[in-house]
C-alpha cells in the first residue's frame, strides 16, 4: 500500500513538475508588457464589475450564430467596438483566430491587448489562457454540431488599429479621389510592417498628372487661339485639332481621320502656320478636350465595316463575368452558405451568377479577342501595300501593348497601395496575401506572364487573363503569314492547333481528376494550376476568333442566303448552349477516377460555345438576327464597350473592399446579391469612365509614326 501511495505521489510530482515548466515556457515566450497587459485585462474581465474597456473587449469576441450547420460557422465579433476600448495602459486590438474542428474550419475574432504580437497570442491561445470564470473566451463548437471537440489553431492574424497616412497621401485625396490616392503608394507586408515603395507613388501620380497638365496645356492654346483667329476660322481649327487623333467608336476603334498629310496641306495655307512639335501632339492626346470627344457616342460604324453585334455581345460578357465576381469574391463572407450551395447545385439558372459552366463569358471575351485581332492586323496589310513586313508585325504587337498595359500598370499600383490607407475587417485577410504577391511577381504583370506561375502567386490575380489574351495575341501573325502563304498549309496548322489544345485540355482533366462545375473548380487548386490559366488549354476559342475575323474580312457574300438556313443555325446554336449547360450539372460531381465524360466535356466545351456565338455574330452581319440582333445592336453598348476594358480591370476592386470593410457575415438571398450586382456595377461603371479618360484612352489616340502612312 505504501509503495502505491508512493507512486501516486511520484506522478503527482510529476504532473505538477510538467504543469509548471509549461506555465514557465509560456511566461518566458511573452514579453513582460504583454504578459502584464494581459493579466491586466483577465484579472479586470473576472471581477464583480468589470471596467467598461473588460466589458468592451469582451463584448467584442465573437459568439458562436446560430444556423451552424447551413455554414454560419465563423464568429467574428466586432472590430469597431474592439477598438474602441482602451484601458489606463494599453489599447485594444482585433484579431482574427483561424481554427478547424474536424471537416469544418472557421474563425473567431478576438480582442486582447496591442501589446501582444500575433506570436504572443499563437501561445495565450495555445494554452487556454484567456478565460473568464474558468470557461475559455475561444470555446469549441458544440459536439452535438461537430462531430469533433478538438480545437487546431491554423493561424492568428492582427489588424492595425491605426493607420497614419503620408502627407502626400492627404493631397492625392484631396486632388483626385479614389483614383490617385489610394495608390499613392504600392505596400507589402515585410515582417508585419507596411513598407512604402516611392516609385510606385511617382509612376502613381506621374499617370494622372500628366493628363491633367495637358488638360490646362490644351486650354492655354485654345485661349491663345481664340485672340488670334477669327470666330469662323477659330471653328476650323479647333474641329481639326481635336479631330487629329480621332475619336473612339465601337470596340476601341478610331473614327475616320483626316490624314495628316492633307491637313498640314490645309493648315500650310494658313499664314503664320508651324507644324505642331512632337510634345505638342502628345499633350494635346493626353489632353481631356480630346480623350472626352467621342466616348459617349453611339455610332457603331468602324471603319466601313458594322460588326454591330460585337458590341452587345461584349457589354453582355462583361456583365456576367462581373455577376460571377460579384458572388466569388464574396463567398468567403456568407453566413449561410451551405444554403447557397444547394441552390446552385439545384437550378442552371445559377450559371448567370457562379454556377455550372459560369466561365464561358471568358471564352466569349477570347472569342472576340482573336477576330479583331485577325482583323487588326489584316487591315494593316491592306493600308501597306499588301505586305505582311516585320516592321508591320512589330508595330501591331507594339500597338496592343500600348492598348493594354498602362492601365493594366495602373491597377495594379491602385490595387496594392489601397492597403496602406484603410482600415480592414475580418474578412479581408483572405485577399491580402494574394494582393501583396506583388512584391515578388510583379514583372510577370509587366511582362505578360502571370497566367503561367502559380495561381497563389499573381500579383492582382484578375488580370491574368491580359496575359493569356497576350500570348494568344503572339500568334496572329503566324497564322495570317501561313494564310497568306498558301491556303493548304495554312488549314493543316490551324487544324492541328485546334486539335492539340482540345486533347491537352482533356488530357489534363482526366489525369487530374478536375471538376467541370462551378462552384467546384474554385476549390480545386489543379484546376486553376494545371488548366484554367494555361494558354495551351484555354487556346481554342481565341482560333476560332481569328478564323472567324479572316473569314469577315475575306468573305464574297454573306454565308446564310435563306431564312430555313438562318432557322436551323438558331435552332443548333440554342441547342448547343443549352446543352453545354445542362451537361455541366449532369457531370457536376468531381470524378474521383479518371472520367471520360469529363475529359470530352473539358476538352469539347468551351470551343463548342464559342462556335454558337460565332454564328450569332455571322447571323448579325448578314441580316438574320431578329431580335436578337435588334438586342445586341442597342446603340446604348457603344459607349459601355469604349470603357469595358477598364470596368473589367477595376470592378474586382470594388467587391474586395466592399467585402473587406464588412465586420459582420453576409447573409446569402437572390435578391441580397441582385443588389450587391448592381451596386458593383454602377460605381464600377462611373470610375471607369474617370480611368477611361485619364489612363487608358491618351495612349490610344498616341499613334505610331509607322501606322500613319
Amino acid at each position: 500500500m505504501q509503495s502505491f501511495y508512493k507512486m501516486v505521489l511520484d506522478w503527482v510530482a510529476v504532473l505538477l513538475l510538467a504543469w509548471g515548466c509549461a506555465a514557465q515556457d509560456s511566461s518566458e515566450s511573452l514579453s513582460e508588457r504583454c504578459a502584464n497587459d494581459t493579466r491586466t485585462f483577465l484579472r479586470e474581465l473576472n471581477q464583480e464589475r468589470p471596467a467598461e474597456y473588460a466589458v468592451l473587449m469582451y463584448d467584442a469576441f465573437g459568439k458562436m450564430g446560430s444556423n451552424v450547420k447551413g455554414g454560419n460557422e465563423d464568429q467574428p465579433g466586432s472590430v469597431q467596438q474592439c477598438r474602441s476600448a482602451h484601458a489606463p495602459n494599453f489599447s485594444a486590438h482585433y484579431c482574427k483566430v483561424s481554427l478547424k474542428q474536424g471537416p469544418v474550419e472557421y474563425f473567431e475574432g478576438i480582442c486582447v491587448p496591442d501589446s501582444c504580437s500575433e506570436d504572443e497570442l499563437e501561445t495565450l491561445v495555445l494554452h487556454a489562457t484567456l478565460q473568464m470564470g474558468g470557461m475559455s473566451l475561444i470555446p469549441p463548437l458544440p459536439s452535438i454540431l461537430v462531430n469533433e471537440t478538438t480545437q487546431e489553431l491554423v493561424s492568428i492574424r492582427c489588424l492595425s488599429s491605426t493607420i497614419v497616412p503620408q502627407a502626400s497621401d492627404i493631397v492625392c485625396l484631396s486632388v483626385k479621389p479614389l483614383v490617385c490616392s489610394v495608390c499613392e503608394h504600392a505596400v507589402v507586408y515585410e515582417g508585419g510592417t507596411l513598407k512604402y515603395i516611392s516609385s510606385s507613388r511617382f509612376v502613381c501620380c506621374v499617370m494622372v498628372a500628366i493628363p491633367l497638365a495637358a488638360t490646362l496645356f490644351a486650354a492655354i492654346i485654345k485661349w491663345r487661339r481664340n485672340k488670334e483667329v477669327s470666330p469662323s476660322a477659330k471653328s476650323s481649327c479647333l474641329h481639326s485639332e481635336l479631330n487629329l487623333y480621332g475619336t473612339m467608336k465601337s470596340g476601341g476603334s478610331s473614327t475616320t481621320e483626316p490624314a495628316p498629310s492633307a491637313m498640314e496641306e490645309n493648315n500650310a495655307a494658313r499664314p503664320g502656320y508651324a507644324p505642331p512639335s512632337w510634345l505638342s501632339r502628345w499633350l494635346q492626346a493626353f489632353s481631356l478636350q480630346s480623350t472626352s470627344q467621342g466616348v459617349l457616342s453611339t455610332s457603331s460604324t468602324i471603319q466601313g465595316q458594322s460588326y454591330s453585334s460585337l458590341n452587345g455581345i461584349r457589354v453582355l460578357s462583361l456583365f456576367w463575368i462581373m455577376s460571377g465576381h460579384s458572388t466569388e469574391l464574396i463567398l468567403a463572407g456568407l453566413d449561410n452558405s451551405q444554403t447557397w450551395i444547394k441552390a446552385v447545385v439545384s437550378s442552371p439558372l445559377y450559371v448567370l451568377s457562379l454556377g455550372g459552366p459560369f466561365f464561358l463569358a471568358v471564352d466569349t471575351f477570347l472569342l472576340l479577342g482573336g477576330l479583331l485581332s485577325a482583323r487588326s492586323l489584316l487591315g494593316a496589310i491592306d493600308r501597306d501595300e499588301d505586305r505582311l513586313s516585320p516592321r508591320l508585325v512589330a508595330v501591331y504587337l507594339l500597338n496592343r501593348i500600348k492598348r493594354i498595359q498602362p492601365l493594366h500598370v495602373f491597377i495594379t499600383l491602385l490595387t496594392t497601395g489601397i492597403v496602406s490607407l484603410v482600415q480592414w475587417g475580418p474578412y479581408w485577410f483572405p485577399f491580402v496575401d494574394i494582393i501583396m504577391d506583388c512584391k515578388s511577381y510583379w514583372w510577370a504583370n509587366v511582362v505578360l506572364v502571370s497566367n503561367i506561375i502559380p495561381v497563389q502567386q499573381i500579383c492582382v490575380p484578375w488580370t491574368w487573363y491580359l496575359s493569356l489574351d497576350f500570348q494568344c495575341y503572339l500568334t496572329t501573325p503566324l497564322l495570317v503569314y501561313f494564310y497568306r502563304l498558301n491556303q493548304g498549309v495554312f488549314t493543316v496548322v490551324a487544324g492541328g492547333l485546334l486539335l492539340s489544345t482540345t486533347i491537352a485540355s482533356a488530357a489534363v482533366t482526366a489525369l487530374m481528376q478536375l471538376p467541370v462545375f462551378q462552384p467546384s473548380t474554385t476549390e480545386n487548386e489543379h484546376y486553376l494550376l494545371s488548366y484554367y490559366l494555361k494558354p495551351h488549354t484555354r487556346y481554342g476559342p481565341f482560333l476560332i476568333g481569328i478564323l472567324t475575323g479572316m473569314y469577315l474580312k475575306r468573305r464574297k457574300g454573306p454565308l446564310v442566303k435563306q431564312k430555313w438556313q438562318a432557322a436551323l443555325g438558331w435552332l443548333l446554336c440554342f441547342s448547343l448552349m443549352a446543352a453545354l449547360v445542362q451537361l455541366a450539372y449532369v457531370l457536376k460531381e468531381t470524378p474521383p477516377y479518371p472520367s471520360t465524360a469529363h475529359a470530352l466535356y473539358q476538352g469539347l466545351h468551351r470551343c463548342v460555345w464559342v462556335l454558337a456565338v460565332t454564328w450569332i455574330i455571322l447571323a448579325c452581319e448578314d441580316g438574320y438576327g431578329g431580335f436578337i440582333q435588334s438586342l445586341m445592336t442597342l446603340s446604348i453598348w457603344v459607349p459601355l464597350s469604349n470603357i469595358s476594358f477598364a470596368c473589367y480591370l477595376i470592378h474586382p476592386l470594388f467587391i474586395l473592399i466592399y467585402l473587406g470593410w464588412q465586420e459582420t457575415p453576409i447573409h446569402y438571398t437572390d435578391l441580397n446579391f441582385m443588389y450587391l450586382f448592381f451596386g458593383h456595377l454602377v460605381l464600377s461603371l462611373g470610375v471607369s469612365f474617370a480611368l477611361h479618360l485619364l489612363i487608358e484612352r491618351p495612349f490610344l489616340l498616341l499613334k505610331l509614326r509607322s501606322t500613319q502612312r
